[in-house]
């Protein structure tokens, strides 16, 4: 039985798979250490402890905007002082999997704007790539420098009740969130510092050295000392505090669309040493704003002769254009297939079945079972558009299907997974309780290059039930903690 002061009115659900405790409410060795320091302190002092991180996050600037139908709202981001913690071997096999999936979608990515033998040999439907707004013509048949594509990836995972990791999505255009990896860190540092005398845990702190090799290591041909830059939409944009963190630790300019300009399809960066070219652009912008004269003709957050400075190979853009035709929800259907078939390989991940309302089986099969299942839009992000089944009135069931049925090829569905909860400071209860997390990891792939960041991004639902972790949808985040042995 659990007797730690700090957990006595800890509620242990047995339906869920707490990270903690066990079945029995005994505490996991991996936690017992920390549980045991953690006793030394009251829940008096955690919320003491809960202000001074809210602080400290406020005082550093490591916020998001929140947007609604008439405004924007800048929020700080929620922080948990009880860290997750990853053992070695789970992470070993948590990153090759994602390296593994990472490997693929750029491979496929290549492919399927150039051979197409993925299609040609039926393992994907050609109707599901060529339907997608995220598959760009303009990029067929051109070679990003050493073919990749996805430089940058994010890859989500819960853990289920079976103890097991499971792929939720890929996330392969903007992917963000790595800068609360290292706040959080920092946060906890600050916090409760002696906690990590007593475990062996790898630095989160090394990313930003990892971006600009990789960066520099895509540059065009004939240039020898790149130029790098970190594309943003600006101050009103919800990651603009990590463009900020990303820009800063990595030593490269933050630059907006006005700050850059074309001029006989090379870019250049105005300074106030006149211009200066530009080689390598991570850009935080969507396809679709990159430059207006091939694109949306009324963005103002690219730039003019961008992309054409891109095709003729003077520029890399990390992510490429078009990559958002792989992290598609529909494409998720078929990543088992999609390694098997470029990789020779057993995928080492597991995937959450998957119905795609596109095909007539799966569409009867999600229509008469709503209540059972999560709908999600198969193009949007940050958690939006999700219907979870068994939290809808038969009323909203109705308004579901009719939506589905409107436009079939945007929605996927999902059995209802049962996400693992953690132990999390409640400021309501001034009390721990279980909320459910996930995981987002980040990879790297430069030339002849891979990095997945040891850490992640730990997400916690910090409304009771809630499945949705995202935060923009209520949810915080941990510090994540992966052991070195």
């Amino acid at each position: 039985m659990n007797t730690n002061p700090i957990f006595s009115s800890y509620q242990n659900n047995n339906n869920l798979y707490d990270e903690i405790f066990d079945a029995n409410k005994k505490v996991r060795p991996t936690y017992q250490k920390i549980l045991d320091l953690y006793s030394d302190h009251s829940i008096q002092d955690f919320a003491a402890l809960n202000e001074k991180a809210k602080a400290a996050f406020f005082n550093q600037g490591i916020t998001f905007q929140v947007y609604s139908d008439d405004q924007a709202q800048e929020k700080i981001f929620p922080f948990d002082l009880f860290p997750r913690i990853i053992e070695a071997k789970e992470w070993e096999t948590i990153e090759t999997g994602v390296l593994q999936r990472c490997k693929a979608l750029n491979t496929f990515l290549w492919d399927i704007y150039h051979n197409k033998n993925i299609i040609r040999d039926g393992i994907v439907p050609i109707e599901l790539i060529n339907s997608s707004g995220n598959y760009l013509k303009q990029m067929m048949n051109f070679s990003p420098p050493n073919k990749i594509y996805n430089h940058i990836s994010g890859t989500d995972l819960i853990k289920h009740t079976d103890g097991k990791y499971y792929v939720l999505e890929d996330n392969i255009r903007c992917p963000s969130g790595v800068s609360y990896v290292v706040g959080n860190r920092n946060a906890l540092k600050r916090a409760l510092f002696g906690v990590f005398n007593h475990y062996e845990i790898h630095n989160v702190t090394d990313y930003s050295e990892n971006l600009l090799e990789m960066l520099e290591s895509v540059k065009p041909q004939n240039v020898d000392s790149p130029t790098c830059v970190i594309l943003t939409p600006g101050v009103y944009n919800s990651a603009y505090y990590e463009h900020q963190f990303l820009a800063k630790t990595s030593g490269i300019e933050l630059v907006e669309g006005r700050d850059l300009f074309v001029e006989n399809d090379f870019v250049y960066m105005k300074t106030i040493y006149g211009p200066k070219r530009v080689d390598v652009i991570y850009r935080r912008i969507d396809d679709d704003f990159i430059d207006p004269d091939v694109f949306n003709k009324d963005s103002v957050l690219g730039v003019k002769g961008l992309f054409s400075a891109y095709i003729n190979g003077n520029v890399t853009l990390a992510n490429a254009p078009g990559t958002g035709v792989a992290d598609d929800k529909a494409i998720y259907t078929y990543m088992p297939e999609i390694i098997r078939y470029y990789l020779k390989e057993e995928p080492i991940l597991n995937n959450v079945h998957t119905y795609h309302c596109s095909k007539p089986d799966d569409l009867k099969y999600i229509l008469e079972n709503i209540d059972k299942l999560v709908i999600k839009p198969v193009d949007e992000a940050g958690g939006y558009g999700i219907s979870i089944g068994s939290k809808l009135t038969k009323d909203e069931i109705e308004k579901v299907k009719i939506v589905i049925k409107e436009n079939p090829r945007k929605y996927i569905a999902q059995p209802i997974m049962s996400l693992s909860v953690h132990a999390t400071y409640i400021e309501d209860t001034s009390s721990f309780e279980q909320r459910h997390v996930d995981l987002r990891t980040y990879t790297l792939l430069g030339q002849d290059q891979e990095f997945v960041l040891k850490g992640g991004l730990t997400r916690v639902a910090l409304k009771k039930g809630n499945l949705i972790v995202n935060s923009s949808q209520g949810g915080g985040s941990k510090d994540t903690w992966v052991l070195k042995k």
